[in-house]
C-alpha cells in the first residue's frame, strides 16, 4: 500500500509530466516575445485575468485542456494581469477580466469575454489556426 508521501510525490510527477507536455503554464506578457510570435505567424491567445475572478478560474482548466490537443501544439498563450498591467489591458482593449484575445500572427481573429463553454473557447481558438 502506498504512504501519502508516495501518492503525492507521485501525483506532482505526473501533474508536472502532464504540463510539460502541455507547453507549462500561459507566459507573462513580454512584448518581445509577443511580437517575435507574431512575427513568426504563430496562433497566439492574450489571457487578461485576475487571481481572484471565478471566471478566469474556470476558464482555466479549460484552456489547459485545449493545450493538450495536438491542433494547439504551436499555440503561444500570454497572461496580462487585469489588476497589475493596466497599460496592456488599455492596449487589448480589454475592460473586464476573462477576456480572451486570439490572433494568428498579427492578425486579431477574435475575442470573447466571461466565456466558459468549453466548446465556444475551443471554435475561438481554432480561429488561430
Amino acid at each position: 500500500m502506498l504512504s501519502r508521501r508516495a501518492l503525492l510525490a507521485a501525483s506532482i510527477a505526473a501533474l508536472s509530466f502532464h504540463a510539460a507536455l502541455a507547453g507549462g503554464p500561459p507566459t507573462p506578457f513580454d512584448q518581445s516575445a509577443f511580437e517575435a510570435a507574431q512575427k513568426a505567424g504563430k496562433p497566439i491567445l492574450v489571457e487578461i485575468t485576475a487571481p481572484w475572478c471565478p471566471v478566469c478560474a474556470a476558464q482555466k482548466p479549460i484552456i489547459e485542456k485545449l493545450r493538450t490537443d495536438p491542433r494547439f501544439k504551436e499555440l503561444e498563450i500570454f497572461n496580462v494581469d487585469f489588476d497589475t498591467q493596466k497599460e496592456l489591458v488599455r492596449r487589448f482593449g480589454a475592460h473586464l477580466q476573462s477576456t480572451l484575445i486570439c490572433f494568428k500572427g498579427t492578425q486579431e481573429t477574435g475575442r470573447s469575454i466571461g466565456e466558459t463553454q468549453a466548446e465556444w473557447i475551443e471554435q475561438l481558438l481554432e480561429k488561430t489556426l
